[in-house]
C-alpha cells in the first residue's frame, strides 16, 4: 500500500509539473504551432496577423486572394479544410451565407464591443470597420486630363466626361469591397435608399467605366497610384496605407453624398486543423492589444475605446457618414449582383 501511495504521489507531482509548465508557457505568451489563413485583406491588415504570430510564437501562413476565391476554396475544401481561418471579407451577407462552413465560436471580449458590432450569428468575429466608399484620385492624371483635383468631391464627380475610361472599379459580383461600394452607391445616390433613381445613377457610372472592371481589389488602388487610372473606386484601409507609405501623387476622397463604414469579420473554418490557435486568433483580434495593432495598420478598430488610428484618417465628425441596412442588402445580394453584371455588360458594348 505504501508503494502504491508513493507511485500515486509521484504521478501527481508529474502532472502538476506539466500543468505548471503549460501555465508558464501561456503566461509567457508563447504557445507555438501553426495557423493558416485565407485573406482578401490589404497588406496592412495581413501584417497584423503576423504580429499575432510573433506574439504567441505561432507560425502564421497567410494566403492572399479575393473574397470570391476564398469562398470557393472554403466550399470545395469542406470536410478537409486547408486553412484554419477566413480573415476579412466575411461581411454580413457572407457571414450568414457560409455560416454552415464555420466553427461556432464567440471570442473572448465580444461583450465589450458596441452591440451593432458584436458576433451576431455565433461564428463571425467583427474586428475592424471598413470604409466602403473611398475614392482614390491620382492628382497627376487629373491634371493631365485637364481636371482640378481640388474640385473632386464625390460620386457625382465620377460622371465628368473627362474621366470616362479612366476609372477603376471591381466586380461587385465577386469582390466584397466592390459589393460594399455598390451598396453604398445605392444607399446615397437615389431619391431614397436603394430606389430606381439610384440604379439609374449606377448605370451612368458603369458607362463611365468603359468596360474597366478589375478582378482584384489591390489592382484598383495600386493601378491608381501607378498612374494607370485617374480614380480608383476602392476602400479606406489600403488607400490610407499608400499615404502612410509616402505616396504624394494620390488623395483620398470620401463622397460628400455619404460614406458607409461596415464591420469586417473573420471566422474559423469548421474542422480547422489548428483549432486552438484559430480561437486564440479570434480572441486576439478584439483584445485591446489586437485592436491597438489594427489601429496601427490603417484600419479603424471596431472597439471605439481604441483611438490610435492613422493621422491620415480624418475623424468621423468631418465626414458625411451614412448607415447601411445590412439585412436588406444581404437579402437582395444575389438580385443586385446579377443586375450589376447585366448593367456592366450592357454599358461595355
Amino acid at each position: 500500500m505504501k508503494k502504491l501511495t508513493v507511485v500515486l504521489l509521484v504521478l501527481a507531482v508529474a502532472v502538476a509539473g506539466v500543468f505548471a509548465q503549460s501555465a508558464a508557457e501561456t503566461n509567457s505568451g508563447k504557445v507555438g504551432g501553426n495557423l493558416v489563413i485565407y485573406s482578401p485583406n490589404s497588406d496592412a491588415l495581413v501584417e497584423a496577423a503576423y504580429v499575432f504570430g510573433e506574439t504567441y510564437g505561432i507560425t502564421v501562413d497567410v494566403l492572399s486572394m479575393g473574397s470570391g476565391e476564398v469562398a470557393e476554396r472554403v466550399v470545395s475544401e469542406a470536410g478537409n479544410p486547408q486553412a484554419d481561418v477566413w480573415y476579412g471579407g466575411v461581411n454580413f451577407a457572407n457571414g450568414n451565407k457560409y455560416a454552415s462552413y464555420f466553427e461556432p465560436y464567440v471570442a473572448a471580449g465580444n461583450e465589450k464591443l458596441p452591440e451593432a458590432y458584436q458576433n451576431q450569428n455565433g461564428c463571425v468575429t467583427r474586428y475592424c470597420l471598413d470604409g466602403s466608399a473611398a475614392l482614390l484620385i491620382n492628382v497627376d492624371v487629373f491634371k493631365q486630363l485637364g481636371l482640378n483635383p481640388d474640385e473632386f468631391k464625390g460620386y457625382n464627380d465620377l460622371l465628368r466626361p473627362e474621366l470616362k475610361g479612366h476609372i477603376a472599379m471591381g466586380n461587385a459580383a465577386s469582390s466584397s469591397s466592390a459589393w460594399a461600394e455598390l451598396t453604398n452607391m445605392l444607399l446615397v445616390m437615389g431619391e431614397k435608399p436603394y430606389d430606381e433613381a439610384a440604379w439609374a445613377w449606377v448605370e451612368k457610372f458603369c458607362a463611365q467605366l468603359n468596360g474597366t472592371i478589375l478582378s482584384s481589389s489591390s489592382a484598383i488602388y495600386k493601378g491608381t497610384v501607378n498612374g494607370e487610372y485617374a480614380v480608383g473606386v476602392s476602400y479606406e484601409d489600403p488607400c490610407v496605407g499608400l499615404l502612410e507609405n509616402g505616396a504624394t501623387n494620390v488623395r483620398l476622397v470620401y463622397p460628400t453624398e455619404g460614406a458607409v463604414w461596415l464591420p469586417a469579420g473573420a471566422a474559423i473554418l469548421k474542422g480547422a486543423k489548428n483549432m486552438s490557435n484559430a480561437k486564440l486568433f479570434m480572441d486576439w483580434l478584439i483584445s485591446d492589444a489586437g485592436q491597438a495593432e489594427i489601429g496601427k495598420t490603417t484600419a479603424r478598430p471596431v472597439n471605439p475605446a481604441i483611438t490610435n488610428t492613422s493621422a491620415n484618417m480624418p475623424a468621423f465628425a468631418t465626414i458625411n457618414v451614412a448607415y447601411e441596412d445590412l439585412a436588406f442588402c444581404a437579402d437582395h445580394k444575389a438580385e443586385w449582383q446579377s443586375r450589376f453584371a447585366d448593367i456592366v455588360q450592357k454599358t461595355s458594348k
